[in-house]
């Protein structure tokens, strides 16, 4: 985490994260949180993620084209900072995917060393999708509540590291080219048919949560994961998918039977996070609600 010094004035509070966090449009609007894209990048052409690209696109060519990615770059980065300041925004809580699966946190944070006026603290979640999306979530509603940067700050930090994601891929094919596979071993296991439940440890790279053979054996799985994570407390909680909606919307009806779910989501992950997993991706965030 990167901070830079304090003016001492009221502060007006700014929550920016990037594209990975896999938001809905709805709740970007409603909390005035800022979207920094990444890009998705073909030979002859370039995207905005999430902005001029949709994921079943991404999936639609990747026979013709696997695309690669890459970060905001600075100069995206100052722009978004130069009309916040502008804006007379103060105070900036700039949270971005896990620096061990990209450069946009490091980048984040040079950019943010030349704006001395402000206070900006760049937060590595060491997550991605909705295991971003919840501390971003959580940090915007505690700014309803609370106009204190600190505490903001705190909220989302908690959230951070109380929460868990687990997926499903179809193929590790695309986490392989895109050198995203982390401490995840698979060529072995995939000619066996053995499909591993892939989470992300302390540093934000890849591991192997548990290996299950066959898809439907993973998607149990997930299931199973879901529910012994949720026995006791209140979770928010979000199924994932990346070219997999049925099945997300079949785990999706298991996960409205448990009772100790307070927010349900459903989301589609970003075209970014789709180019490095490929069609097939089923996942689960597990968030607990935080005492207030």
């Amino acid at each position: 985490m990167q901070k830079t010094s304090e003016p001492l004035i009221h502060p007006k509070i700014a929550i920016v994260t990037d594209s990975t966090s896999d938001l809905d449009p709805e709740m970007i609007k409603e909390f005035g949180i800022e979207i920094l894209p990444l890009h998705v990048v073909y030979k002859d052409r370039e995207y905005l993620d999430g902005v001029n690209i949709s994921p079943d696109q991404v999936y639609d060519n990747m026979e013709v084209e696997v695309p690669t990615t890459s970060l905001p770059s600075p100069a995206e980065i100052s722009n978004l900072f130069n009309r916040l300041r502008d804006e007379k925004f103060t105070h900036v809580l700039s949270i971005h995917i896990s620096s061990g699966l990209s450069g946009t946190y490091d980048t984040v944070c040079q950019v943010a060393q030349d704006y001395k006026d402000m206070v900006i603290e760049v937060f590595d979640s060491k997550a991605l999708s909705m295991g971003l999306g919840f501390p971003v979530l959580e940090a915007a509603h505690k700014l309803r509540d609370n106009n204190n940067f600190q505490s903001i700050v705190n909220v989302a930090e908690a959230v951070s590291k109380q929460t868990k994601l687990y997926f499903v891929l179809s193929t590790l094919e695309y986490l392989k080219r895109g050198g995203r596979i982390g401490y995840v071993s698979g060529t072995i296991g995939e000619l066996l048919n053995i499909k591993p439940i892939i989470s992300v440890n302390a540093e934000g790279k890849y591991i192997t949560s548990a290996k299950v053979r066959g898809r439907d054996q993973s998607l149990k799985k997930l299931y199973d994961i879901l529910v012994e994570s949720t026995q006791e407390g209140s979770y928010n909680v979000a199924i994932v998918h990346g070219g997999a909606e049925q099945e997300g919307r079949k785990l999706l009806e298991n996960a409205r039977q448990l009772p100790n779910i307070k927010q349900l989501l459903f989301n589609q992950i970003s075209p970014v996070m789709g180019v490095h997993t490929g069609p097939g991706l089923v996942g689960i965030i597990i968030s607990p609600v935080l005492e207030p």
